[in-house]
């Protein structure tokens, strides 16, 4: 180790950070990946705090000395309570004495704020420091982490008495990452590990590597990738050495840490090996999900692991499901090297005990597969972007509140207050969700959809939406009222003040954050869309689109019915305005759904028709609502409506079981569904909540849906299509594309009505059980069943008969019925005498 006394200034990417209690105090260590490679950062001599009212200074500072708790120092603020109490901050050097002390306080009723603030977060959101950080420090040295057997690894730099702050450019680091993937026995004994990575290296070109440890004996004709460990032992030990000779900032997988690493820390304990894979030679710290004690988190020292499923979540992709093999088969078009997925635990163990070269090729192409699915969809980027924007760890799923929080609050204290605690805001108030009109059913030539865009970030924009803004727009007009000697509301003459919201909410028009943070990511996001870069526009999308939802949800601090009820009501209104400026000009809107608008312009118009009048709408309603609100309000409209889609063809379903419950009665014409349509545009058929985009359905009467739709919008015949798939149907022709799939969401005692799925998975979990087998369907697991004459059945275990009256009266019929009446036909009619089997 080489120790200087020179005074550095460099930059770089933070990957993992940790606080932690020392003999010297609380401890703050960043890991960072710079230019010349990873940093670790250490922060001495920082403080934890939370704040309580000053008023009930006294009696905790009695409290404590009682307890014997020790306190570093206490210190009344000009900061405030969003009640206008003034406060007073209690600081402690060590994590154990913040905790006891926040206790013990709660145990007197003595109210604490911002204790749930971990002083690392504390420590970069005060300094503004999101991801990139700028840092000087005393003391920098190389070191050297050693690994299992002693040798020497990679390097990386120290330094101590580090002071950091927000860094001017975002570091210029490339991040390397390393996918993981492991093979084991039904009890978790390895076969074998797999590694995979295609970097770019020191040279600027691209590097494929490749390794597999198995273990087994060597094998003369095996691929070269393949290294061959002799027991378990050896394995692991290997695979500690290989993780840190390659050194990789990032560690990705599939559902790789609550399998993957989970299963690896747990064969080490087995074996007494210290799962050394920190950059310093550390082992793993491991936490449990509080709301989830199924999910765990891992943190390792200067390095981050990232899950593709997690982070497929968090950038706001869907699939029927999240396996591996079903990803890469819609990503990509490819899929596993074993024969029988379904069945894939019984393959890979035969592969072990009698083709080890086949399970290697497995093993390598999952890994493989992971990579893939990263650089197809910019997870790594997406991530890193995300962290850049908000301060949330690379690593973090989730965190919406989080991100809310790390923005905020150091701008809400340099305005002179500490944010609020859960459940501060005000009760009893129901904020409604976004406005879905009803529909008009039918089936049309020419709808246009306009849309608003992002149209909730607008509202905040536009209406100065924000927390603080609240408790100030209401000083201010209490400070009105008091002075004119009045009580109620401002009058019309004196709206200039404030703007006024819903729910008793009024807003300050100059003192507020969140309309000017929605505003600069707003204007990095049109950036993002000139640059064509996918990833940042996803990213900064999905954070300012997640606001909303903070503010209305009660996990969050700022959580206030009047801030999300102003968000949602004023959408319904300016919703319902727009729908009625358009039927003024003569048009029929036959549906509308929180920030989309749905115009039938009649049946005689061209494509070019469509689309001139299209523009013509959005400049219309444009103009007139930044006419409207500069009249109303005094404000200058953010709201941006476009023209986004022209159906040449649309279907408007009518709801399903119109003669029961709420519907008894009522006209059926006059019935249509919400959030349920098709339609065809640019050439492409598009289906928003039917059969086809639904998981729960069969992949026949997808296929059914789709080709009978089309040839309905095509005006092709469509008797003959359906007499087939029925025929063909009950001569067995389709058994295989009659599966149901389905997720267990809860656990399978907690269904009280037992749903088709659930019993299959009772049904399938006792027939293993009978084998001597684990059963495994339960909570998050996906089940496949079929209905037999029988009853359900799972599928691995069916021996009876389909029952294809079942699927034709459940499957397709319902599917049928939902447009054939608009070409004046029906199921029944058409199927005729198979249909009298029943």
């Amino acid at each position: 180790m080489a120790i200087s006394n020179t005074i550095n200034i460099n930059s770089g990417f933070l990957l993992t950070r940790q606080v932690q209690d020392s003999a010297s105090g609380l401890q703050i260590t960043l890991w960072l990946k710079s230019s010349s490679g990873p940093v670790k950062l250490e922060i001495l001599n920082e403080l934890a705090v939370f704040f309580i009212e000053h008023h009930q200074l006294e009696l905790a500072l009695s409290s404590l000395n009682e307890q014997r708790i020790p306190l570093k120092k206490f210190q009344q603020l000009s900061l405030k309570t969003f009640a206008q109490q003034k406060v007073a901050g209690l600081y402690f050097s060590s994590m154990r004495s913040f905790y006891r002390a926040r206790d013990a306080l709660k145990d007197q009723q003595i109210k604490c704020y911002e204790d749930d603030i971990r002083p690392d977060d504390r420590f970069l959101m005060e300094r503004h420091i999101t991801a990139d950080i700028d840092f000087i420090g005393k003391g920098v040295g190389d070191y050297i982490a050693g690994n299992q057997n002693e040798s020497a690894s990679k390097s990386y730099q120290l330094v101590k008495q580090t002071r950091c702050k927000r860094a001017k450019t975002p570091a210029e680091v490339s991040l390397t990452m390393l996918s993981i993937d492991i093979e084991c026995s039904m009890q978790g004994e390895l076969y074998s590990i797999g590694l995979y990575a295609f970097n770019t290296n020191s040279s600027d070109t691209k590097e494929e590597f490749k390794r597999v440890l198995m273990i087994g004996e060597s094998q003369s004709n095996a691929e070269n990738y393949i290294q061959w460990l002799t027991d378990e032992r050896q394995l692991l030990v290997k695979f500690i050495d290989d993780i840190n000779d390659f050194d990789a900032d990032i560690l990705i997988g599939w559902n790789v840490i609550n399998f993957d690493f989970s299963l690896l820390q747990k064969r080490c304990d087995l074996h007494g090996i210290k799962f050394a894979i920190g950059r310093d030679g550390s082992t793993p710290y491991w936490r449990k999900n509080a709301n989830n004690p199924e999910q765990n988190f891992i943190e390792i020292a200067g390095r981050v692991v990232l899950d593709g499923i997690d982070l497929l979540k968090s950038a706001t992709y869907s699939f029927s499901s999240f396996s591996l093999d079903n990803v890469a088969q819609n990503l990509l078009g490819l899929g596993k090297k074993v024969a029988d997925v379904d069945n894939r635990v019984q393959e890979i163990t035969d592969n072990f005990h009698h083709n080890k070269a086949a399970l290697a090729a497995y093993n390598l192409e999952d890994c493989r597969l992971v990579w893939l699915i990263f650089e197809k969809t910019q997870l790594l980027a997406f991530a890193q972007l995300r962290a850049q924007l908000t301060g949330l760890a690379i690593d973090r799923v989730g965190g919406s509140v989080a991100a809310f929080t790390n923005l905020y609050l150091p701008k809400l204290h340099r305005s002179g207050y500490i944010a609020p605690n859960m459940g501060d805001g005000e009760s009893g108030l129901v904020s409604p969700g976004g406005y879905v009109m009803d529909s008009i059913p039918g089936l049309y030539k020419n709808v246009l959809v306009l849309d608003f865009k992002s149209l909730y970030p607008s509202i905040i924009r536009t209406f100065k939406i924000d927390p603080m803004g609240l408790i100030e727009g209401l000083k201010e007009v209490r400070a009105f009222n008091s002075a004119q000697d009045k009580v109620g509301q401002l009058d019309h003459d004196n709206r200039h003040l404030v703007i006024q919201g819903f729910d008793g909410a009024y807003f300050s028009r100059v003192a507020h954050f969140l309309p000017d943070i929605i505003e600069s990511l707003w204007l990095e996001r049109d950036k993002a869309k000139l640059q064509k870069n996918a990833a940042l526009s996803q990213a900064i999308k999905i954070i300012m689109n997640s606001f909303y939802g903070v503010l209305g949800s009660t996990g969050c601090r700022f959580f206030d019915p009047r801030l999300s009820g102003s968000i949602t009501k004023r959408s319904h209104e300016i919703l319902k305005k727009t729908s009625k400026w358009i039927s003024a000009k003569g048009h029929k809107v036959i549906y509308g759904d929180t920030d989309s608008i749905f115009v039938y312009i009649g049946a005689d118009k061209s494509k070019q028709q469509a689309k001139q009048l299209g523009l013509e709408l959005q400049g219309f309603i444009n103009d007139k609502w930044q006419q409207t609100l500069k009249e109303d309000f005094k404000i200058t409209s953010q709201l941006d409506i476009e023209f986004e889609t022209h159906f040449t063809q649309f279907l408007m379903p009518k709801i399903r079981g119109f003669n029961t419950g709420k519907y008894a009665g009522k006209d059926q014409k006059a019935i249509g569904t919400k959030k349920r349509y098709a339609g065809i545009a640019n050439g492409v058929m598009i289906f928003k909540g039917l059969e086809t985009v639904r998981s729960d359905w069969t992949e026949l009467s997808k296929d059914f849906q789709q080709e009978l739709y089309r040839l309905v919008f095509n005006d092709e015949p469509i008797d003959e299509y359906i007499l087939k798939i029925v025929d063909d149907l009950r001569h067995g022709l389709f058994d295989e594309r009659l599966i149901y799939q389905k997720k267990i969401r809860r656990q399978l005692n907690d269904y009280v009505n037992t749903p088709p799925h659930i019993k299959a998975a009772l049904i399938a979990n006792k027939k293993l059980e009978e084998q001597g087998l684990k059963q495994k369907y339960q909570h998050r697991s996906t089940i496949r069943y079929v209905i037999t004459l029988d009853g359900v059945q799972p599928l691995e275990f069916k021996d009876s008969k389909l029952d294809y009256d079942f699927y034709v009266e459940k499957q397709l019929k319902p599917i049928a019925d939902d447009i054939l009446p608009f070409i004046g036909k029906d199921f029944e009619s058409i199927a005729g005498d198979q249909l009298g089997l029943f």
